[in-house]
């Protein structure tokens, strides 16, 4: 094996939350009231640490998503401050931004919506 092998760690979490999507045409499905039962992916990425021979404790991915997922467990969605639009898309930011300053090797936010649908955000932003 190589020397200094490169890992990414993920963890999920679930939370329910309800929305309707602004913008939309008027006879849009999902510009009604609807809810889903959301999972939050969030990876990192980086080489294990010598002394405990992981990249990261899970718990410490815990402690730093955990109470975001509690803010917006059983929420409409659409009342979050700071969240403009409430797609995939936009949680996916917004949970970037808030998890980005306590886990340093933050790589990927995924937001999955439904067994068929996911957003996956590499915190990369054009200009």
């Amino acid at each position: 094996m190589k020397d200094n092998p490169v890992f990414n760690i993920s963890k999920r979490f679930t939370f329910d939350a309800a929305h309707h999507l602004t913008g939309v045409q008027e006879d849009h499905p999902c510009g009604k009231l609807h809810g889903h039962t959301y999972t939050v992916e969030v990876e990192v990425r980086g080489t294990k640490d010598l002394k405990t021979g992981w990249v990261i404790d899970y718990s410490e991915i815990k402690e730093a998503v955990k109470p975001l997922v509690n803010q917006l467990d059983h929420s409409y969605l659409n009342d979050i401050e700071d969240l403009k639009f409430t797609t995939a898309e936009e949680l996916s930011v917004w949970f970037w931004e808030r998890v980005k300053p306590r886990l340093e090797n933050l790589y990927r936010i995924s937001i999955i919506e439904t067994p068929t649908s996911r957003c996956d955000f590499y915190g990369e932003y054009n200009d």
